[in-house]
């Protein structure tokens, strides 16, 4: 874009496919939009397939309603997963795209950020546990494989500090999803522990 000319501080949802027709006329914007449109669906189709089996494995641990772990006998999909995976993916379109990337930096950074956190608990942890591979440079390897997304997080969460979801801070709202998460997995554990576990 530098080199091009482009000017940076009128970039905005959907300048690619401006700056496309610019420098390539209709045909290149059209193949800016086609390639977008490949890549959302193939990115929706593995979030899916991925995403999906997470209510599968909680109701499977007692950490959710057994019905959510319930699969297609074929093919072994889990539907009732895949149906209210849908059903909340649904409930965000009404959100802008800005407000969607707030969230998103804010939910998936954070589990991110808790991956390298991980990584570093086990190596004083589990010195020894055996690895298929191992990221080099011990202890101060393993940190700073960590400080350059944590950095990244932090400077998009101050960015998008003034977004706002349904009239509460993006932040807020982020934050509090996290807690009620914490909260759901402290209250059926401590149920799990005392032998009620969950029902269908």
């Amino acid at each position: 874009m530098l080199v091009a000319g482009v000017d940076p501080t009128g970039w905005d949802t959907g300048s690619w496919v401006d700056v496309a027709r610019v420098y390539g006329g209709a045909p290149l914007a059209v193949a800016v939009v086609v390639g977008g449109m490949v890549s959302a669906f193939g990115m929706f189709n593995a979030l899916c397939l991925s995403y999906a089996r997470l209510p599968v494995v909680l109701a499977e641990d007692g950490y959710l309603p057994r019905i959510f772990a319930r699969r297609f006998p074929k093919n072994d999909a889990p539907w009732v997963a895949v149906i209210a995976c849908a059903l909340m993916w649904t409930l965000s379109l009404g959100l802008s795209f800005e407000r969607l990337v707030s969230l998103d930096i804010l939910l998936y950074g954070t589990s991110l950020v808790l991956e390298f956190v991980a990584l570093v608990v086990l190596r004083v942890r589990e010195p020894e546990l055996p690895r298929p591979f191992r990221a080099p440079g011990g202890m101060a390897g393993a940190v700073l494989l960590g400080l350059g997304p944590l950095a990244l997080l932090a400077v998009a969460l101050v960015k998008n500090a003034d977004e706002r979801v349904m009239g509460v801070n993006a932040l807020v709202f982020g934050g509090g999803v996290m807690v009620l998460g914490w909260i759901a997995y402290a209250a059926t554990a401590a149920r799990s522990r005392k032998g009620g576990g969950t029902s269908a």
